[in-house]
């Protein structure tokens, strides 16, 4: 069996354990047209722009609303997070990040993502899976050092830190919130 890293598993990885009732597979995409189209057997969805960002602050989530898209997805502290999605896994990442700060540390990307799925000509169905809602304890622990805020950016500058800004120059002079798909 392929033994998977801490942080990826590979695209056969996910082919394997997708029906593992301990795995969750969650497409997130900048919005859901891509899932729409088709997406791997068993996944849920997340809309980046509606799902993790606060709609009204125009933030991450907070731990509350982190807690009831769990609870919605009936996703527990126990279960394995299998995330991957368009756009080279840009907006999975952006939940593997919220999801290790609030504290579920069961959270893994697929290596290479849909695109990756798709060239290694891997199925993909249009039935939409539904799941039943848990209770999700708040973590005990959450890690809100992995955000770096103003204080923190000003901080390092004056350190020499070197900095990467991946955003496109679109999104950094604000014409975009995200990258187009």
């Amino acid at each position: 069996m392929e033994r998977c890293n801490e942080t990826l598993v590979s695209t056969q990885w996910a082919d394997d354990h997708k029906s593992d009732s301990n795995v969750q597979l969650v497409e997130v995409d900048v919005n859901n047209r891509a899932y729409e189209s088709g997406h791997i057997e068993g996944a849920i969805a997340w809309n980046w722009s509606t799902q993790l960002n606060d709609q009204i602050r125009r933030d991450i989530l907070d731990q509350d609303q982190m807690k009831e898209l769990l609870e919605q997805s009936g996703i527990t502290p126990d279960t394995l997070i299998v995330l991957y999605g368009d756009n080279n896994n840009w907006f999975a990442a952006f939940a593997y990040w919220q999801l290790k700060m609030f504290g579920h540390e069961k959270v893994k990307l697929i290596n290479g993502g849909r695109v990756k799925w798709e060239k290694e000509g891997r199925s993909y169905t249009e039935e939409n899976f539904s799941v039943e809602g848990v209770n999700y304890p708040l973590p005990k622990e959450v890690h809100p050092s992995i955000r770096a805020l103003r204080p923190d950016v000003v901080g390092a500058l004056k350190s020499a830190t070197a900095f990467i800004d991946v955003r496109s120059p679109q999104e950094f002079t604000g014409e975009i919130i995200a990258p187009r798909v």
